[in-house]
Formats: structure tokens, sequence, C-alpha cells
């Protein structure tokens, strides 16, 4: 086990959680976007939300053995398996003066909520504060060691 696996486990989820932050906010920015991409029929669909999905850099027992057995320095943490999409279907509102608007005056709006992404956003920050404490706590520690050696 390494002094550094600490910081690397803290990193690790530094940089999941910044990535988190950034898809948050592209969601925001993102809200009232009703022509996003292209469908399979050539029309065009409203922004869907999007969600990071996390997990551990090691799943399973058998690999935390086989990292052991081997002295593999490779620490352990978090990281980004995939973004995806949302699929809960897209709000409909009456706006028939809309450019976006169907035959019977309905806009198809992205399914953001922004109380939802402002939750999502605030719980982000706070892992990533206490991702930075637990990066400040781990270096006070190695230089309290450094200063034991003096």
């Amino acid at each position: 086990m390494s002094i550094f696996d600490a910081l690397n486990t803290s990193a690790s989820a530094l940089t999941a959680q910044r990535l988190r932050m950034d898809v948050v906010s592209s969601n925001i920015a993102n809200a009232q976007t009703t022509c996003a991409k292209i469908n399979e029929n050539g029309e065009y669909d409203p922004y869907r939300r999007k969600m990071v999905v996390l997990e551990s850099d090691k799943k399973s027992f058998q690999q935390y053995l086989e990292k052991a057995s081997r002295n593999n320095n490779s620490s352990l943490g978090v990281k980004v398996s995939k973004i995806v999409e949302d699929e809960k279907p897209f709000k409909l509102e009456f706006n028939p003066n809309h450019p976006d608007a169907d035959e019977n005056g309905y806009v198809r709006l992205p399914n953001v909520d922004p109380l939802q992404e402002m939750v999502d956003l605030m719980s982000a920050t706070r892992s990533y504060e206490a991702n930075i404490t637990a990066v400040n706590s781990t270096k006070s520690m190695l230089m309290k060691a450094l200063e034991i050696g003096k």
C-alpha cells in the first residue's frame, strides 16, 4: 500500500464530481432547448437530460485479492462509467405561437427539471468539498510524518 493511495482515491473522486457538475451545468443551460438533435424520423427532438453513472475502480473481492497478491500500486477510487440520457418523456406546453409548436399548438420541451438539477449540483459540490477536505487532511498527515523524521 502506497502512502499516496489516499490522495489518488480523493483525486479520482474530485475528477468524477467535477464531471458531474459539468453535466448538471449542461442540463441547466439546455433546459429550454427544443431542437437539440435529429431523431430517426428526421425531426428535431428536444434536449434530453444527461446523468453521470459512477462506479468503483475495483468491483469484486477477487480483484482486491489479486491487487494485494501482486502488490499492485494502482489506487482504488471512483470512475465515471458512462453518461446516460434520461428516458423520461418530454414536457408538453401549450404555446401555439412558438416556432416549434405542433399542429395542436403544443411544444415539446426538454425533460430537465431545474430544481432537481440544482439539488444534483449541490450534492456534487458537497462531495467535491468533502474530497478537498480529505486531500488536505492527507497532506497534513504526510507533512506530520515527515516532521517526525527530522
